[in-house]
């Protein structure tokens, strides 16, 4: 059973085992983590409970990162995870530590352990504890670089009042990222002038090395990736208090299986209601600040796209929405591609061309041509996931379906249906 500890200091001399079993984070190359520093900066003001959660979501994700998965089918997603993290109060967290195991279990499919024990402050993790000068913003938005949420920053700018502001955050581990991000967030300010906006561009991950040299496993299905993601828009609004949305289409968000044998490789509970209540539920009695909101829990992305589209006219919106980037898929540069060519193939590209097809707006997205090469086509005929939509699709969702979707008493059932029905119904657009 593999066990990780976070380490915020590398005391010499460092084991073997040491070195192996734990993640540091360091304010110097040796660190196990790229990007932004223990400190958290750009981030400024964090409470130290919303401090403490950025380090457990880093270290699931970098256990996650480092632990391959073995098998396939109903095996896929089976391993057992230990964690220990250093954390400002350590009470808190080990009390609600089975809470949030379970929470990481709904998310990833794994078993995971967790153990809290006291930080030591250290001098490069100090931070200031006055908030940022200036008014604060109504609400932080993630901003993926995704359609959904470029369409998510378009929302939160038209319902910004007059002298209202709003944040952007981003976060990156892939450096083709960052530009599109930025883009997008300069764009979406353009095409609704007025409101204010500041936009934050994150890095944050585990680096390929260990701090004796020797390279980490890796493994590419990290499901945990969108725990961080929240970890560091929770930080934003934290000073503030309030809300950080994460805007993702409904249906994606339930997304029922694709069929029995596509259920490990392919599901994501990303933003799956039930997670995310349990999360900020679970968050909320650490005392952790966790108002999160989805704005398009119960739209498609296809009714996304309409709603754009009537704002900004289907033009506009075809060149904002073809800049984003939905692809899921990161081998294309071992084909010869660049890594913002998107597949049009994976299951976040199939629903995007159907949406884009749903709403009548002209797709410009630069999706890679399946002929152009021998190797990409094999690529992508093992990649594509075509035929289990077009199987969907015909199978349909029924009620049964939907009753085993694990969905928060919140949520009626019927409304999922009904979301389901609708975004099978703009698959069905897709050509053949």
């Amino acid at each position: 059973m593999p066990d990780f500890t976070l380490r915020l200091t590398a005391d010499e001399p460092i084991t073997d085992h040491e070195a192996r079993s734990s993640f540091y984070w360091l304010p110097d190359p040796r660190s196990s983590f790229r990007g932004i520093p223990p400190t958290l900066h750009p981030l400024t003001a964090v409470p130290a409970l919303n401090r403490d959660f950025i380090r457990v979501a880093a270290t699931v994700l970098a256990a996650d990162r480092s632990v391959r998965r073995a098998g396939g089918g109903s095996d896929w997603n089976q391993r057992r995870i230990n964690l220990t993290v250093p954390v400002s109060d350590p009470h808190r967290w080990n009390e609600a530590a089975p809470e949030l195991a379970g929470v990481l279990a709904f998310l990833s499919g794994d078993h995971w352990t967790l153990t809290f024990h006291q930080d030591t402050p250290q001098p490069h993790t100090a931070q200031s504890d006055e908030p940022p000068a200036g008014h604060a913003p109504r609400r932080v938005v993630l901003l993926s670089g995704g359609a959904d949420s470029a369409v998510g920053a378009l929302r939160s700018r038209t319902e910004l009042e007059d002298g209202e502001s709003h944040v952007l955050l981003s976060h990156f581990s892939n450096t083709m990222l960052p530009p599109i991000q930025r883009h997008v967030a300069e764009q979406a300010q353009d095409l609704t002038p007025g409101p204010g906006q500041d936009h934050i561009t994150i890095q944050l991950g585990r680096g390929r090395k260990r701090i004796d040299g020797t390279p980490y496993p890796s493994e590419s299905t990290t499901r945990t990736r969108s725990l961080l993601f929240l970890a560091l828009g929770l930080a934003a609004a934290a000073p503030y208090r309030v809300p950080l949305w994460i805007p993702e289409n409904g249906f994606a968000s339930l997304n029922p299986p694709l069929g029995p044998e596509r259920l490990g490789s392919l599901s994501t509970r990303t933003t799956h209601p039930r997670f995310l209540e349990d999360l900020s539920q679970t968050l909320a009695g650490i005392g952790v600040h966790a108002t999160i909101e989805n704005p398009f829990a119960t739209s498609t992305k296809g009714e996304m796209f309409t709603w754009a589209a009537e704002l900004l006219g289907k033009e506009k919106a075809s060149a904002y929405l073809s800049a984003t980037h939905s692809c899921s898929l990161v081998g294309q540069w071992t084909h010869g591609f660049g890594a913002n060519r998107s597949c049009g193939v994976c299951f976040g590209c199939t629903l995007r061309r159907a949406s884009f097809t749903a709403s009548g707006i002209e797709d410009r997205t630069d999706y890679i041509d399946p002929g152009a090469d021998d190797a990409a086509v094999a690529w992508l005929a093992n990649k594509s996931v075509r035929q289990p939509v077009r199987n969907l699709v015909q199978r349909g969702v029924t009620g049964r379906d939907v009753a085993v979707m694990s969905l928060p008493d919140t949520y009626p059932l019927r409304t999922a249906l009904d979301l389901c029905r609708r975004g099978l119904a703009e698959l069905e657009t897709l050509p053949s």
